[in-house]
Parts: structure tokens; sequence; C-alpha cells
């Protein structure tokens, strides 16, 4: 059983909007299209900018809408401040600007700086002109070994399959250097070692937080900095492998620190400027919650995505582990932890909790979601997840379009299933997300399953995952124990796990296949499923607040 302790933060830090907010994740491309060429745009987030807010959360991260050929759709960037006429132009993202203020909405950006597209000016003139060139030391080119050059540098794997080097065709037709790429070869790693690279992106940031933004996820964050003599690595396969950044060869180099001083930094000016702050939230996908912490010291990110939670099995002890790690090592440096359980890369959570009992995974899903919202800290909603979409998995392989496919021929890892286009209204395809008798199909097919779960029969149901997560963030609202705080273990009976927020506010979650005795007397303020009798049903979880009794077994 759990045992009981406490967690408080140790560091004082000023209040800020981002330590306990809850913000909904837009992957722009699969949320709303309104000029019927069947990908989402600017123009639809700003339509559904209601939705969001009557929802209940706090601000939204727009996945890349930047201009972009689409290999990675949209993380493949060919110029970091311009709108892809897919998306819109910036006259219309001004626009969303504008209605997010208006609404109250923080406004996150997703910056890419890793690697870009292959189609980058500076890549294109790196090609150009040749071994030695300052525009190559701009990326990670080397000659390649063999006698003739015909091996790669190192023998590095590439997290979406295949070799972490591609061999360029010179100017005069020649097989020449090689250049480095951790995902796929049109999406080629900038050497952060030079300083074109950091002044660039410095200019990028300024770019986008002089048009008014509040700050940034950062993807790739543990990665830019390489070992500077790029040695083989004792275990090459295991990116590709993992699909995650683990070659230590390649990712979290201690220099990759010295950047987020410099862009939290910058960040700080502005907030001087105009009182508002500025976030900096990293993907930084790194072994243990304490080398995460190293991320979110007080000079540093604000926050990381703690990823530990989003790849946890249903399972009390691991739920339990992951949580009281997180608590104590991150918000030892002063942040809060950033809670997630879903994002455009990851199988959603009706699917991944199921296991091998497909019924299980919404009572799971729901269960799951109520005690990340209930856990000291900021969380972050994948869209979708307010409708209990689960994940598509039989998409025919001539319509999957992730490039972990085309490079491997295999299924394991793709994330086509979790970027269905949403299911807004109606009864069949494109339910709600193009105009009627929009021109061109949705750029992946929407099962009719989706009929189930759009938004407009969501909301006309009292009893629904949409009004299961409003009301919770509702209460996150209105009750002060909840967000930014403390959190306290309660002694529980087998297969529930149970805490205390602040000085009143108990969650309790039963990770059992059977009724277990509820940890407090009294019908729950919320629940996700039933609670009858002072039992909690399986895959139930329940909120009290300032019950009269709370029982420790």
């Amino acid at each position: 059983m759990p045992r009981a302790c406490s967690h408080a933060p140790t560091t004082p830090a000023a209040r800020a909007w981002w330590r306990d907010a809850v913000m909904y994740q837009i992957y722009v491309r699969s949320f709303r299209d309104t000029d019927g060429d069947g990908v989402g745009d600017l123009a639809g987030v700003r339509e559904q900018l209601h939705h969001v807010r009557q929802l209940g959360a706090d601000g939204v991260w727009l996945n890349p809408f930047y201009v972009s050929p689409q290999h990675d759709h949209g993380y493949d960037i060919a110029d970091h401040c311009a709108v892809d006429p897919v998306y819109g132009d910036l006259a219309e993202f001004d626009r969303l600007v504008t209605d997010c203020r208006l609404l109250g909405l923080k406004l996150v950006l997703d910056v890419v700086p890793n690697h870009c597209s292959s189609d980058h000016p500076w890549f294109q003139k790196a090609l150009a002109n040749g071994p030695g060139s300052p525009e190559r030391a701009r990326f990670h080119f080397a000659d390649g070994r063999g006698e003739a050059g015909e091996l790669p540098p190192n023998n590095w794997r590439a997290m979406f399959g295949g070799p972490a080097w591609t061999r360029a065709t010179e100017a005069d037709g020649r097989a020449g250097q090689w250049y480095l790429h951790l995902f796929t070869p049109e999406q080629p790693d900038f050497n952060w070692r030079n300083p074109d690279v950091a002044a660039h992106f410095e200019e990028v940031l300024r770019f986008w937080l002089d048009r008014g933004v509040d700050g940034f996820r950062i993807d790739v964050a543990a990665g830019l900095y390489k070992h500077p003599e790029l040695p083989d690595s004792p275990d090459p396969d295991v990116d590709e492998r993992t699909r995650d950044s683990v070659n230590p060869l390649a990712w979290n180099q201690p220099e990759v620190h010295e950047i987020w001083r410099r862009w939290r930094a910058i960040c700080e000016e502005y907030t001087v400027r105009d009182g508002r702050q500025r976030l900096l939230v990293g993907e930084a996908s790194v072994p243990t919650p304490a080398e995460q912490a190293l991320y979110v010291r007080p000079d540093e990110l604000h926050q990381a995505f703690f990823f530990h939670l989003l790849h946890a099995p249903w399972d009390l002890a691991h739920f339990h582990r992951v949580i009281d790690d997180a608590v104590r090592d991150i918000t030892a440096t002063g942040s809060t932890v950033t809670w997630v359980l879903n994002n455009h890369d990851q199988v959603r959570t009706v699917s991944r909790f199921a296991g091998e009992d497909p019924a299980s995974g919404p009572a799971r899903a729901k269960a799951a979601a109520l005690l990340m919202l209930a856990l000291p800290g900021a969380a972050y909603i994948y869209q979708g997840e307010e409708f209990g979409l689960p994940e598509v998995l039989d998409l025919p392989d001539e319509l999957i379009t992730d490039p972990i496919f085309r490079r491997t021929g295999s299924r394991t890892g793709i994330r086509d299933g979790c970027r269905i286009p949403l299911p807004w209204s109606g009864a069949e395809a494109p339910f709600g997300f193009s105009p009627p008798d929009s021109p061109a199909a949705p750029w992946l097919p929407q099962p009719a399953s989706f009929a189930a779960h759009t938004a407009e029969r969501q909301r006309d149901d009292a009893g629904s995952v949409f009004h299961l997560y409003r009301a919770a963030l509702q209460l996150r609202r209105e009750l002060p124990q909840l967000g930014d705080g403390t959190l306290r273990w309660l002694e529980t009976p087998p297969g529930v796990l149970a805490f205390v927020r602040g000085e009143g506010l108990v969650c309790a979650v039963n990770f059992g296949d059977t009724p277990a005795p509820a940890p407090v007397v009294g019908p729950p303020l919320l629940a996700s499923g039933p609670c009858i009798d002072g039992f909690l049903s399986p895959a139930t979880a329940a909120w009290w607040v300032n019950p009269t009794s709370v029982s420790t077994i």
C-alpha cells in the first residue's frame, strides 16, 4: 500500500500564471478546417477558441504552423518567421493573438531549434557552397569513413529509422560529405556550437514575442548540442529502437543549459518591459526526474513536460512512484511539475490504458485525467482528450503519412492515429471539421465511430467526458487546494491511491478490478465513475473537499 508522506515546495518562487495553468494543445492541422482543403488552419483555431474557453483552459499551445514542405507535418521548418499558406498568413496570426487576449487565453507557440527543413535557405546554401564553407558550419557536415568516404561518419541511428547520416551530392555531382539528422534526412540538425545558430533563434524568439505571444514550447529541448567529437555509440540503434532521445552522445549534453539561460533572459527582458510573464516549457526527454530538474532551475526553463506519467502503465505502484519522484525533485527547484497524459506523438490514453481489454480504456482514461488535474502544478490537455477519443489503429497503409512508417515500414510508434481531425458535429465525416460540401476530404480519414464523440454530442450530455473535464477545470479555478501547492499521501486499502491537497481536498483512484472502500465518508464532489455506499468502482477517481472524516487504513 502507498506510504504516508508529504511534499512541499522548498524554494520560494514568485507567483506566476504558468505555475498551475491548464493549457490546451492544438495540433493545428487537425483542429478545424475553414477553407475546405482538408487541413486545419489558423482561422479554424480562431473559430473554435470559444470551445477552449468553455472547457475552462487557461491558454493554448499551437503545434508548428510555419512555412514547411510538411515532410514531418511542420516540424521540418523552412522559415521560422512566416506562416505556411496552408495554415493562413501573419495577418491571420495577428487576429488570433487579439482573439486570445479578448478571451483571456494565453498563447504559446512551438519552436523547433534542433533542426530545420532541408529546404531551409541556410541548408540549401550549405549544399551549394561545399566543404569547409561557413554555411556548412551551421550544420553537422563531416567526411565519411571508408576508402572513398562511402561510410557514415559514425554509427548513430535516427529516431525515425535508418542511419542518422545522409550523404550529400556536391555541386559538381560527386558524392560528398555526410550531414547529421537525428529524425529524417529532410530535417538536418543545426550545429549549436556555431554562433550563427544561437543568434538566429534569438531573432526568432523576438519576432514572435514582438507579435504578442506568451511563450514557447521547445521541441527537443534536451538535444541541440551533440558530443563534440561525434564518436561511435556503444548502442547505436537505441534511439531507433525506443523511438526516443536516449543516445547519450546525441542528447542531454551539458552545454545545452547555457541556451536556456540566454532564452530565459530574453523572456525576463520582455516581462520587465510590459509586466506580462513569458513562459518557456521544454520537451526535455531525460531518464529521471532528477535530471529533468536541471532544466527548470531558476535561471533556465520555467517548466518541462513530465513524460514519466504519460508513459506510465495503468498500475498503482508505477503511478505512485513517478508522482512521488516528480513532486520531490522538480518542486525542489522552485518550479512546478508540468503533467501530461497525451500529446501529438503518443497513443491516446483511452487506447493506451486499455491494454488487452478495450472496454476498460474509457473509464481508466477519465480516472487518470481526474487524478492528473488534482496533482500540484500545471497540466496540458491534448485536443480530443475532452471528447474521450480513442486511438485510430486501423488506418490503411496507403493513407499513413508518418515518416516513421515511410522509413521503417513498421507501424510501431507511428503517430497518425492520435492526429485524426477532430469531430465537432454531425453524424458522419467530416463531422464539422471542414465546411459542408468541401472539395477535399480531411487529410486523415475519420472513422464512423467518431459520431459518438463529437463536441456537439458531448456538450448535450451532462455525463460526458467533456463535462467531466469542464467541471474539474472549474473546480481548479475555484478551490485554493488545487493547482500549485502541497501533496500528502494517504494510507489506503489495496488497489487505491489517495492523497490530500492543501488543507482539505482528497483525491482517490481505484486502480483495481473490483470495488474498493473510499478513503472518505460521504459523496464525492466530483467523480469519474460510480461511488456507491462508500465504495469506489473499478477505474474510478473521485474528489472530496473538506471531508468530515478521512479513513487511514
